[in-house]
């Protein structure tokens, strides 16, 4: 090649001028206007008008019309470039994007067109991280090796979807090819390869006459090695485990010797799996019809073993065969436990023979568990669970119960007091469930607790149980003097009109003591008063008055009566009598308790000022009506 300076550019014209279609130009000297002009369009200079009018003066409309195309024709050739790249990609596996400058395309590129890579282009390739690509690379290398190795080299083909590739490998793992694969490589005339596999199959055939022989499996007429007793034969000679489709397979097919050798082997196999796993290679027995054999499976089948049993194996010093057997037999107990299974009388003797009483406190637990988880899903429990607690001394369910019960007891009575003691309230109140009456010390000790001076449902409870007690009693006695009982629980138990159905259609001409009848009739106008039909109210304390005029309770009754209607003077005169009569200043102030708690307004606002005005110490109770009325109050202006 000339080093001229001036030759290189008359070359250079030559060639820019095959480029832009100027052959027919006939100035070759590099000093030529149109040089420069195709110098400029090469280099992707817009040319100029000037040099525009010039080209069409020249008649050189083709080079002007190719240097116009020249920058589409460019961006064309960027787009086939990127497709065919798009296209190497997808093919090698690479799914990140690249830019076209990137190293990786003329590698992908060689690949596609030579089929192998440098160590340096390989070794680039796994340091990019893509092993897609590297694995592509290696199986292409390796179907190469394979075409060599099998005599196949002469086929063209080398794409990895070729079926000569899977052919191939067969070939190297010495599988049988099928009729079409075989076939295939008769039609491509590749009949090196296909000698080599007629060899190899010849191989297969003699191995399988061979295997046949060895197993007792001579009888059976097929001699192709396509046969499923061949794949059969070799497993069994490489020591390897049937599958139960195999075993079906050779019972179908009458093999009776073949299936015995299999179970010899299979058991021969297993006996030493036993072995290792119960620490028992001590012993040199291999013997299927070992007694050894028969103890280990006991023990792998999670059956207990016998004393016979335990002695054989301390006779041949299998201690740990013997530790195993029992820490199995019971983790097997435990399993059976965990699954909610009890244990059977049996199971208990096992465990306590063997001091493994671990396990018994295992299943007490797990059964106390149970039970817990009984209660705590609202189940009640039975007298069988309360026995079986008793008697395994885990008192602790019952209390769990008795608390849970407790729980729900306290919402049902409507008990928000978070100090609000189990003793005695759970057995108050289960008594009050069970609809029994209370002992005189419960009584008692509600009355400590300040619950039946309230009208709380524990209150309402016991005096509903007390009222229909008395009402039974009057039924069984006909002992009149139950029913002014009856009637006063009725009345403590809020319900007025059951305390006067009690008290109805007497004949009080057939009452001979005054003291009854006076008693009768004041609760029973106490009970018209809780109703606030005040006129039968004062009716009734009246004529008990009548009856029995020393006694406090009626005019006491009268006091209360008087003040529900604001007759405060004729109130306090009532009550200095009840007060001379031996009433106490608390039965007084209970009845006017009573009385603000039942006034609503204006008439509650009138009482409560009246007795804190009259004496603001005594009455101090009060003040809470007072503030309380201020609070409804100001809701009823905020609503």
């Amino acid at each position: 090649m000339s080093n001229d300076p001036f030759e290189v550019q008359v070359q250079h014209f030559a060639a820019l001028k095959s480029k832009y279609q100027a052959i027919k130009y006939e100035d070759s000297s590099p000093s030529s206007l149109l040089y420069l002009i195709l110098r400029r369009a090469d280099l992707e200079i817009e040319i100029t008008d000037f040099e525009c009018d010039w080209l069409l003066n020249q008649e050189l409309l083709e080079t002007r019309k190719a240097i116009k195309q020249e920058p589409q024709r460019k961006a064309e050739e960027r787009k086939k470039l990127d497709a065919k790249f798009s296209e190497l990609k997808s093919k090698f596996k690479v799914t990140r994007g690249l830019p076209i400058s990137s190293p990786l395309y003329p590698i992908l590129w060689k690949l596609d067109s030579e089929n192998h890579l440098t160590d340096l282009e390989v070794k680039y390739i796994q340091e990019q991280g893509l092993t897609q690509t590297v694995a592509i690379v290696q199986d292409m290398a390796r179907f190469a090796v394979l075409k060599a190795q099998y005599k196949a080299s002469e086929y063209p083909d080398c794409s990895l979807d070729s079926p000569l590739y899977q052919i191939l490998k067969k070939l190297n793992a010495r599988e049988r090819l099928t009729d079409v694969e075989a076939n295939w490589l008769f039609n491509n005339q590749l009949f090196d390869t296909l000698e080599i596999f007629w060899q190899q199959k010849a191989v297969r055939e003699a191995d399988f006459a061979q295997l046949k022989d060895k197993y007792k499996a001579s009888e059976y007429p097929e001699t192709s090695v396509s046969s499923p007793l061949y794949q059969i034969l070799k497993k069994l000679n490489w020591d390897l485990q049937l599958s139960e489709s195999e075993l079906n397979w050779l019972e179908e097919h009458q093999l009776s010797e073949t299936l015995s050798i299999v179970l010899e082997i299979e058991q021969t196999r297993h006996f030493a799996e036993l072995k290792v796993k119960y620490k028992a290679n001590k012993s040199e027995d291999s013997s299927r019809s070992s007694h050894l054999y028969k103890v280990l499976k006991k023990i792998d089948l999670d059956n207990p073993l016998g004393e016979q049993d335990i002695n054989f194996l301390k006779k041949r010093k299998l201690t740990e065969t013997i530790a195993l057997a029992l820490d199995k037999y019971a983790a097997s107990l435990k399993s059976k436990i965990q699954s909610g299974e009890p244990l059977s009388e049996a199971d208990i003797d096992w465990l306590k023979q063997n001091k493994r009483e671990d396990v018994i406190t295992f299943a007490i637990d797990k059964y106390a568990a149970i039970l817990k988880s009984k209660i705590q899903s609202g189940e009640p429990l039975s007298e069988a669970d309360i026995d079986w607690v008793k008697q395994n001394g885990r008192e602790d369910v019952i209390t769990f119960a008795q608390k849970k019960e407790f729980v729900a007891l306290k919402v049902k009575y409507r008990i928000i007091d978070s100090d609000f003691p189990f003793e005695p309230f759970y057995a108050i109140m289960v008594k009050l469930e069970k609809k029994e009456r209370l002992d005189p010390v419960l009584v008692v000790q509600l009355i400590q607790q300040g619950r039946l001076a309230s009208h709380g449902r524990i209150a309402i409870a016991y005096h509903r149980l007390e009222a229909r007690f008395y009402e039974q009693e009057y039924e069984r006695t006909g002992n009149k003097w139950n029913l002014p009982n009856a009637s006063s629980h009725w009345r403590k138990a809020d319900e007025p009109n059951s305390a006067l159905k009690v008290t109805e259609n007497l004949d009080f001409d057939q009452i001979k003591e005054n003291k009854l009848k006076s008693a009768l009739l004041t609760t029973r106008g106490g009970a018209f008063r809780d109703i606030d039909q005040l006129d039968d109210a004062e009716k009734s304390a009246l004529k008990a008055i009548e009856y029995q005029p020393q006694s406090h309770h009626p005019y006491t009754l009268m006091g209360a009566i008087c003040f529900e209607r604001s007759q405060f003077s004729e109130g306090e005169r009532w009550f200095k009598e009840a007060i001379k009569r031996g009433a106490e200043s608390e039965d007084i102030d209970s009845e006017l308790k009573q009385v603000v708690k039942n006034a609503k307004d204006e008439k509650r606002r009138e009482v409560v000022e009246y007795l804190l005005k009259k004496n603001p110490q005594r009455y101090a109770w009060a003040k809470a009506y007072r503030k309380r009325e201020g609070g409804e109050d100001a809701q009823r202006k905020n609503s």
